[in-house]
């Protein structure tokens, strides 16, 4: 039978397969179909590169001080390598609002695509810096340029992911998703210290400072590239190109009136940011030495247990996420922390007590933790409408990552050494406690159903 009588009422012999019509191919020039899965992993992959570039500079910074920076002796080196760490969280406050911008006008794709080019950027240039000895003080400048350029970057990945998800997700998952995206920072920072394993492993400690630490970066670049040729195929936020539609046709020139219409959504950002981050970098830099220092375990005890901590911080956040779809995103996060506030202290005193096992501490904390993280993205998304949406979730998030998480490693060694170590764990938790407070500020808007194309 010709395919010309199909549809014109000719009927078949028995036995004939009637071929399927073939889908409609889209128009030249239109956006991809939405795939709800594959949009997930486009907002996933540029938090794992995120997080990989961001935490790797901090953990090869004592291999690679010697041969990129001036100084009379191996800690000033050092020192002058974690300044350029800390000179990128002093830039993602700007980034979160230049490239936020971006996002809020030329739209979610166009923002992650040029959040994770530019991190992978700033990978690959701090691969292929010479030393010291060669270029002399163009290598510690041409090191603050990368991270510069990747602190900006890193300003605007984390808010345009989240209003990406806020925007594509289905409505029934939307929180899970948001759990999952949140997730790849977490697996970022542990791929880190995973590489860094595998360098030791083959190259030994020698090797790496005479230069294997290179390849770590290489490794980033590499990473940011393909997730930059994920996000290129992921389809636009059908929420963002509607409302852009909307602006052009005169509303919302400007996000600043909108912006200032929203200050208490915007405070309760910045508190649950400050609560979250303050533990995080608790957990994640400090937890070794605040352990070793109150003699309740070793540094490499600490830093074991603290891998448990993290296969509880994952599967924390998938169950939260969950949990945030079937009863809202509020009670999650209030529910941890309230948890974090209350407990962190007397879980901390039990253990320098020697009462609490570290493994059960490190578990217990991450756990909560995981609550207000996996519901953080999408939460602090609904908060604002699509025209401002980047820019609001980034500029108090970059703020308080900035003020609170930054600067926290520094704090907690400055009363240590002052002899007030044990006032440590209240910092976490009175952050936390401010976060509870604020979030009563604010009451959740769930978004229309997403629809699915697949």
């Amino acid at each position: 039978m010709s395919t010309s009588e199909i549809g014109t009422g000719a009927v078949p012999p028995a036995g004939t397969k009637v071929p399927e019509a073939p889908s409609p191919a889209a128009p030249a020039g239109e956006p991809p179909a939405r795939k709800p899965r594959r949009e997930l992993l486009a907002a996933s992959v540029g938090s794992v590169v995120e997080a990989y570039d961001w935490t790797i500079y901090g953990v090869l910074a004592p291999y690679f001080a010697e041969q990129l920076f001036p100084g009379s002796s191996p800690t000033a080196r050092l020192i002058a390598a974690y300044l350029g760490f800390a000179l990128g969280f002093l830039v993602r406050p700007l980034g979160s609002v230049v490239i936020g911008r971006l996002t809020d006008t030329r739209g979610r794709r166009f923002g992650l695509t040029l959040t994770v080019g530019l991190i992978a950027a700033g990978s690959l240039l701090l691969a292929v810096i010479p030393g010291h000895a060669s270029i002399g003080v163009a290598a510690p400048l041409l090191v603050v340029a990368a991270r510069l350029v990747q602190g900006l970057s890193v300003g605007a990945e984390n808010p345009s992911a989240a209003a990406y998800v806020t925007e594509t997700a289905p409505g029934r998952s939307r929180y899970f998703y948001s759990a999952v995206s949140y997730g790849g920072v977490v697996l970022g920072s542990a791929l880190s210290f995973v590489v860094l394993s595998v360098l030791l492993g083959v190259f030994g400690e020698a090797g790496v400072e005479d230069g294997a630490w290179r390849l770590a970066f290489v490794f980033g670049a590499l990473l940011g590239l393909t997730a930059l040729w994920i996000r290129r195929g992921a389809a636009e936020s059908e929420v963002f190109a509607e409302d852009a539609r909307g602006r052009k046709r005169g509303r919302g020139a400007s996000p600043w009136p909108v912006l200032r219409a929203h200050l208490g959504p915007l405070s309760v950002v910045f508190a649950i940011t400050s609560g979250a981050t303050t533990v995080f970098y608790f957990l994640t830099v400090d937890f070794p030495a605040y352990a070793a220092a109150a003699g309740a375990a070793t540094k490499e005890e600490a830093s074991g247990a603290l891998l448990l901590g993290m296969v509880a911080l994952l599967g924390g956040m998938l169950a939260a996420g969950k949990a945030a779809d079937r009863f809202g995103a509020l009670p999650v996060l209030r529910t941890g922390f309230a948890g974090l506030a209350l407990g962190s202290v007397p879980l901390l005193a039990g253990m320098v007590a020697g009462r609490v096992p570290v493994p059960v501490v490190t578990v217990v904390l991450l756990f909560l933790l995981a609550l207000p993280l996996a519901v953080s993205n999408v939460f602090a998304g609904q908060l604002f409408p699509p025209a401002v949406r980047a820019v609001a979730v980034g500029l108090p998030a970059a703020l308080a990552i900035s003020l609170f998480g930054g600067t926290f490693p520094a704090l907690a060694e400055w009363l240590r050494s002052a002899g007030h170590g044990g006032w440590v764990p209240w910092w976490p938790a009175i952050t936390c406690a401010a976060a509870l407070l604020a979030s009563w500020g604010v009451r959740e808007h769930p978004l229309p159903d997403t629809p699915v194309s697949e």
